[in-house]
Order: C-alpha cells, then structure tokens, then sequence
C-alpha cells in the first residue's frame, strides 16, 4: 500500500512495509516512539519537491479546491502508474475522486481519515526521512503566509476594508465637528451675538471669527472672500451696536485657535469624502449607482464586507440598519419596520410617505443584485445598475401619478378614483335619551311633527273647495287656528323654561289634550268642505265665536 503525504517542500509517496502492525491500534505508537522503528513500518518511495515558493503556493491552492496541480499529476504518473497493482491512502475524500477521473487508470483509492494514529505517526517521523524537521517548519512558515495573501486576494482596488474604516471616520468626524462649531459659537456669543444668526453656515462663521478677532475690528477688515457683499455690510452695522460683552486678548486667541481647529476638520472632511467616493466605485460601482456612495458604504460596514452583504437576501438588505424596530415589532406583535438604511438613498427620499414602502422594497430587490454582482463578478460594469434604476425610476413616477389606467375605452385617460376620507367606526353615546323629563328638544319635533300631519290635510280640503267657488273664504278661516297653534307651539318652549321640573302625569296630559285639539279641527274642515251652499256673514260670525269660546 502507498501513502500520498503532502508537506510544505513536496509530494511524498511512502511504502507500508508491514500493514499487520498499522491495524494493531493499541501498540501502534511503539512503533512509532524512534525514526528507526518507523522506517520498519514505512520507506519513501518517492519526493518530488517543489522549486519555489510560487509552484508551492500553487500546489496546495489546487489542493485547497479540490484540483489536480501539475506536479501532482507528475508524481502520480511516474511513481504509482508502474505500480497499479497497489492501493494508493489519501487523507482528502475529494483529491481522491479528481485523481481517479483524471488520472483514468485503474487505480484503487482508500481514503483515510487524517487523524489516525499511523497518519501521525507518518507525519511525526516520516517526515525526518525527507529533510530535516527545521527545513520543513521554515517552509511551513513562508507557506502558510503566502496562502493567506492568497486567501485574502490582496488587490489596493478591492479592500472593502478601507471603506468601513472611512466610513465609521466619517461619521466621527461629523459628530466632533457638530460638537466644536456648537462650543466655538456659544463662546464667540458671549463677545458678538449677533454674528451667530446674521452667518448661518458653520463653516463661514468660524472662518469669520478667525479673520475679526475682537469685534472692534470689523469696520478695518475686509470679509469680501468669505461673505457676500449684503451679508459683510450687515455684519459691520451689527457690530457697532452689539450687544456683548468685552473679552481679553487670551480668550480671542483661544477662540481663534477653535476656530483653525474646525476649519482644518472640514477640509479633512472633505477630502476623506471624495477618498471614499473615489474607492467605493472602484469596489461597487453598480451599488453606488443604486443606492449612493454613503448609503453603499453604511451598508457595507453594517455587514462587515462586501462579501458578508452580497450572501444577505434582499429583504434583509432593506431591513438592515433597523434590528431593534424589527426585534421590538416582533416582540410587540406590531407592524415590522419597511426600510432601514435603505431610507436615506436618493429614490426613497424623494419619493412620498404612501410609497416609501414599496420604493424600499424594489430598491432592495435590485441592490441586492448589484452588490452580488460587484461581490463576485469579474468585471466592474455598471450597465446593469443604470439600467435597473432607469426602471425603478420609471415605477416611481408610474406611483406618483397615480398610473390606474382604465381597462376599457382608449386607455389613455386616467380612472377617476373618489379620494379617501377615513370614517372612525367608534360611536358617541347621546345621553339626552336618559332622562324621562322631556328636553326642549322633544318637544319642538313633536310640534313640528303635528304640523307635517296636517298639511297633507289641508290640500285635500283646499282640492274640496276649488270645486265649488263660492266657498273661497272658508281658507282664510281655516288658517286662523293654524296660526293660532303655531303661536302656542312657539310660547309652550318659553313658559317650560321658567319652569324647573314638570312631572311625567302633566306630560302624558298635555298631549292627550293636543291630539283631541288636532281631531276637532280635522273634523270641522271635513265639515265646511261638505256645505254646498254658500254662507251668510251672520253664520260666520257665530263658527268665529264657537271657535274663541273654545
């Protein structure tokens, strides 16, 4: 049997000399105790070893992935083609497989498990019959470190690592920045408040205090570089009237070296911002394109690399940035957040509340796709990217106009859609149906709902009358008692005010009283209507006196 032993200065091929001692596991680290004992067991065969440092890094590469080097191939072809008969150990399952399709020679493969106690052993002692113990441990060293360079695939063009860095900077900056412009103009206050809110830039302002100096000097100094001409004049007529407080020549200094301080972390601000423009599209491109160079990089240092983004799907790229909404939301069993730092890209800033939602979303779909393309493409193209925020633009205004088409017709008019106005479903009790006293309310409905009873009557007498013409006057009596009543309906709410409780008894009473009133006067109008002939003034007068007398 032949054992494949890979080491850091080559291939090695050992001979087992006695397999019967191998399967004897208790006593097999005897064998194994000397360099002597351990060449009975096992002999070199055969060593190729590598010429330099880069035929090493590519050999164990290949062995990495699971390839066949070449000189790999070169072994297996001198050494164990001529002995086929013999069965070939590989610790590695998959080198083995590759070995035996490339190969194409029927070659018997065992494959090996690396921690068994002979495999150390080969390992521990076999090793001294290749080259001596601190060669080996001096080329592990150079090896080992030359894979991870590898490993690590370093390129100045794609060390995203360099971006999380600017960006954290970045927002360090800012906080410190925000931090001293406050302190430098709550402190230049004290001596000249009034040039805090004439200069509104930070920038500017400090830059002015740092020319000035002690306000008295403002008439002599010339602000034309920094400030326009109206703001310069405004700024000298506010300082001869000003309001603060004298200060000493120390405290001016101390000012003004603030002051260098602010200006100096601005211009660095700056030029770390286009350092980071400038390596972000060189390592994302297509997500810059998509969501912005700050936006990007947030989202890349949030991940810890490009790499860890691009295995993120595109509803966790939406999300990200919101951890604590989404974990509270899912606690509370409440409506889970729509967007992360997703929600400071340019399309969903200028997007309105009801679609932020659905902007977040397609952006993320499409992000997520350019980050993958940048993470593990080859080259750096961003025809993709222009192209899927072009359509992600064009469904933004398609939402913003409210694109509901009609289905029939031409299609080109926009369906009239009633605008929403929400109604609240909660119900405000009345508490004036309460109380058994009657309210002022109650009764005036049931004057007027008596007055509507009594209209339909009236046409039908008045229909009566136009037969017979002679009795054109009996209308104008009839509205006599209408008035009559109407003029009580309206005292009757005046008299119960005076009043402060009236029992229910009185109230049952006074509209059975009403009700007899209202069939008296049905009555008498079918009456009159059915008189044919015409009346005399005497009759008149006496129906006048029945009714006053009533």
């Amino acid at each position: 049997m032949l054992v494949l032993f890979e080491t850091a200065a080559g291939y090695a091929i050992f001979k087992v000399l006695d397999e019967q001692k191998l399967q004897q596991v208790d006593s097999l680290w005897k064998e194994f105790e000397t360099p002597e004992k351990a060449n009975k067991i096992v002999k070199l065969k055969h060593f190729e070893k590598f010429q330099d440092t880069t035929e090493a890094l590519a050999a164990i590469t290949a062995m990495v992935e699971g390839k066949l080097g070449k000189s790999l191939k070169k072994i297996l072809k001198k050494v164990v083609a001529k002995e086929a008969h013999e069965q070939l150990a590989i610790t590695d399952t998959k080198l083995g497989g590759v070995i035996k399709v490339q190969t194409g020679s029927g070659l018997s493969i065992l494959h090996i498990n690396l921690y068994t106690r002979w495999v150390s052993g080969i390992r521990w002692r076999g090793s001294s019959q290749v080259l001596p113990a601190r060669e080996i441990s001096a080329m592990s060293l150079g090896l080992a470190h030359s894979l991870s360079r590898y490993k690590l695939k370093f390129s100045p063009d794609k060390v995203d690592t360099m971006i999380v860095q600017a960006i954290s900077l970045l927002d360090d900056l800012d906080k410190e920045l925000n931090n001293y412009i406050m302190r430098c103009r709550e402190w230049y206050g004290w001596h000249f408040p009034e040039l805090g809110k004439i200069i509104t830039d930070n920038l500017a302002y400090c830059k002015s205090v740092r020319k000035i100096g002690d306000r008295t000097n403002v008439s002599s100094t010339d602000l034309s570089d920094i400030l326009p001409e109206e703001i310069e004049a405004e700024v000298k007529l506010a300082a001869e009237i000003s309001m603060g407080t004298e200060v000493s020549e120390e405290d001016i200094a101390n000012i003004m070296h603030l002051c260098d301080q602010v200006i100096e972390i601005s211009e660095y601000r700056t030029q770390l911002y286009d350092y980071l423009k400038n390596r972000m599209m060189a390592i994302a491109p297509n997500l810059t394109v998509m969501v912005g160079e700050l936006v990007g990089a947030r989202l890349i240092s949030h991940a810890g690399s490009l790499l860890n983004l691009a295995k993120h799907p595109a509803s966790t790229v939406q999300i990200l940035g919101a951890e604590k909404a989404l974990f509270r939301a899912l606690k509370t069993r409440r409506d889970t957040p729509k967007y992360g730092l997703i929600y400071h890209a340019s399309l969903v800033g200028q997007t309105t509340a009801k679609n932020k939602g659905k902007i977040s979303r397609m952006l993320a779909a499409k992000t997520s796709l350019a980050i993958r393309y940048d993470a593990l493409g080859e080259d750096s193209n961003v025809e993709m990217a222009v192209e899927n925020r072009a359509k992600l633009e064009a469904r933004l205004r398609y939402l913003e106009e409210k694109g509901i088409r009609r289905i029939s017709g031409s299609g080109k008019a926009l369906a009239k859609t009633d605008k929403y106005q929400h109604k609240s479903d909660v119900k405000i009790y009345d508490p004036s149906g309460d109380s058994t006293i009657p309210s002022k309310k109650r009764k005036i409905e049931e004057v007027e709902e008596g007055d509507e009873e009594e209209k339909p009557k009236e046409t039908k007498a008045k229909k009566v009358k136009r037969e017979t013409p002679q009795e054109a006057e009996a209308p104008a009596e009839t509205e006599t008692p209408k008035k009559k009543k109407k003029r009580k309906a309206e005292e009757e709410p005046k008299e119960e005010e005076e009043e402060t409780a009236v029992s229910t008894s009185e109230v049952t009473s006074e509209k059975k009283k009403k009700k007899k009133e209202k069939r008296a006067a049905v009555e008498e109008l079918k009456v009159e209507a059915e008189e044919p002939a015409e009346e005399t003034p005497e009759k008149k007068k006496k129906k006048k006196k029945v009714k006053e007398d009533k």
